[in-house]
């Protein structure tokens, strides 16, 4: 019972009733509160939704209008689309291939020479060692004369003669054949073979004016300068005490020439020749 003589409401509020009313306004304003946020965020996700369809709309649109305009562009027109696509595929792939395969390939490495494949480059030839090259004329001689002088040297060293049979047998040629390889005009057969003149002293040929006719050997051999030098040397080792004779007296025992001092003459010519040829000490 209250002071007033007024009984207790039990289901009656414990709070006056004012503070019903302002309790009851300020859960209204959160609601309403609530309810606008909510409202907003319904609103956002519709515009998203939208937007969303819009699009997938739009592309379908496009690709439509694609579609029909492939089809209305004719044969033709939809081969042309294909093949550039093509090319324009073709293209792509051949790029990124060029690429892998300049990715992938290593550098190559400088080329090792062997035996099989020599070092040609330009150092290797320069460091490699000078080939023997045949000695230049001297004593007044030409080419032609310079190299059968050597063919007398070369055969004389083979046959193991000294150097004063090579001087004597250069010397002998010199005056026989002024060192050239003749044939003989009394004998065409020698005229068949090699020859650098023609001479007319009976049937004497090559560098030593040899006579098939006196037992010096064939007329073809004789004009082969080995054979001819082979066939002087191995005469003049036969002449007793031939290294201590003057070279004319040497030569003439050989030769029997009707002018026997003429051998002299050219025996400093000779020195010097075999002097270029075989320098001294080998």
């Amino acid at each position: 019972m209250r002071d007033d003589g007024t009984l207790d409401d039990p289901y009656a509020p414990s709070r006056p009733t004012a503070d019903m009313e302002d309790g009851t306004s300020a859960e209204r304003t959160t609601a309403a509160s609530r309810l606008r946020a909510y409202a907003r965020e319904l609103t956002g996700r519709r515009r998203a939704q939208v937007a969303l369809a819009t699009g997938v709309v739009c592309c379908l649109g496009l690709a439509a209008a694609v579609q029909i305009s492939d089809e209305s562009a004719g044969p033709v027109a939809r081969d042309s689309l294909a093949g550039s696509s093509e090319l324009v595929q073709r293209a792509e792939q051949q790029r990124a291939s060029r690429g892998l395969d300049r990715a992938a390939v290593p550098a190559t490495p400088a080329a090792t020479p062997s035996a099989a494949d020599p070092d040609t480059t330009r150092s290797a030839r320069k460091a490699a060692p000078a080939r023997p090259t045949d000695p230049a004329p001297v004593a007044g001689l030409d080419e032609d004369q310079m190299e059968n002088a050597e063919a007398i040297v070369r055969t004389g060293r083979k046959m193991g003669v000294p150097r004063r049979g090579l001087v004597i047998a250069v010397a002998t040629a010199m005056q026989e054949s002024n060192l050239y390889n003749v044939a003989s005009g009394v004998l065409p057969e020698s005229q068949d073979y090699p020859h650098q003149g023609v001479g007319w002293d009976h049937d004497s040929v090559g560098l030593f004016q040899q006579r098939s006719s006196s037992g010096w050997g064939p007329v073809g051999r004789l004009m082969d300068p080995e054979f001819a030098t082979r066939q002087f040397l191995s005469a003049l080792e036969q002449v007793p005490g031939w290294q201590q004779m003057r070279l004319t007296d040497a030569a003439q025992a050989v030769q029997v020439s009707a002018y026997p001092e003429h051998y002299q003459q050219h025996e400093w010519r000779a020195n010097r020749v075999v002097d270029a040829i075989v320098p001294a000490g080998r």
